[in-house]
């Protein structure tokens, strides 16, 4: 099994230690390259800075990708590990080295993120060197990766039976890959590393219309979330700010083969509609490459059924 080991802002995970949030970006200030080195719920240590030098937490990969400050911004909040924009943009500009206030940054989502107590950090492995900048990549095949990851588990254990059962984050929802023991089977994927994903999964492009404008995109899920509609990728629709209004108050719909219906109500009750019927009875533009993160035939027969008007 491999995990990685990130380089951690210290300010980063000060200030997120005290929120216990459900997820959190791990942000990387130039923005120029994927992280393409872990797996969807693959471990992501954090390696804090000399002179603390010292691992004092880990999160659970979900979702990257590069965005606008912005819109990392809009997705992540206070889970950036700011409280406030301004500071959000005063830091980047900082390791950026220039003024500009909209960069393009890299964002990692990490769920179920635990920050260790200063008495749990733990050593950083002997072949870590002091010249390594953004981080490096262990596994449990090796006898430094597997010796390290049995004292991360034995921390970990610590911490989630301490935990109430009714408060333990890592026994709800989705199903993620197993790692060495079965101390963590299932975690939680938030709202951000949800909407990360879906933006990632479908390239940036509106499913319908394949709009590009970032800024009017959002991540729709397909079965409500308040309905238990999960925070997976096979649960979301990439769409444009209308389309997803129309989508979620059943204005428009998408059939199991992946075939876009739009409701003669909207004609009936708003005398309108041509900019939408023209996408009637047509596929999908844009789809997801990996066929996990297609959409759900079951969660869109839900929608179907349950909130398109017919």
């Amino acid at each position: 099994m491999n995990y990685y080991l990130g380089v951690t802002d210290w300010r980063w995970y000060n200030y997120l230690s005290s929120l216990a949030p459900e997820d959190v970006n791990f942000w990387q200030p130039g923005g120029q390259t994927s992280f393409r080195v872990l797996k969807p719920g693959g471990a992501f240590l954090f390696k804090l800075k000399s002179p603390r030098n010292a691992i004092g937490g880990i999160g659970f990969f979900a979702a990257q990708s590069q965005l606008p400050l912005s819109i990392a911004w809009d997705t992540f909040g206070l889970r950036n590990g700011c409280g406030s924009f301004e500071q959000f943009r005063t830091m980047i500009q900082q390791y950026r080295k220039n003024q500009e206030r909209n960069p393009t940054i890299g964002c990692i989502a990490l769920t179920n993120p635990v920050f260790f107590k200063q008495e749990d950090w733990i050593t950083v492995p002997e072949n870590w060197s002091k010249s390594i900048v953004q981080g490096k990549t262990y596994s449990t095949n090796d006898s430094i990766g597997r010796a390290l990851w049995q004292q991360i588990e034995t921390v970990l254990a610590t911490y989630l039976t301490t935990v109430p059962k009714s408060q333990d984050s890592f026994t709800v929802a989705e199903e993620l890959p197993q790692y060495g023991s079965a101390v963590l089977q299932k975690v939680r994927i938030g709202q951000g590393a949800f909407r990360l994903s879906v933006i990632d999964a479908y390239h940036k492009r509106c499913a319908i219309t394949g709009e590009k404008t970032l800024p009017v995109l959002e991540a729709a899920h397909i079965k409500p979330f308040a309905e238990s509609g999960p925070n997976q990728t096979a649960n979301g629709l990439l769409l444009r700010s209308d389309m997803h209004k129309l989508f979620d108050n059943g204005y428009i719909t998408v059939t199991p083969n992946f075939k876009i219906e739009i409701s003669k109500r909207i004609r009936e009750e708003f005398e309108n509609g041509k900019e939408y019927y023209q996408y009637h009875g047509k596929s999908l533009l844009i789809l997801p490459e990996l066929e996990i993160n297609k959409p759900s035939p079951f969660y869109l027969e839900y929608h179907n059924d349950k909130i398109f008007r017919s």
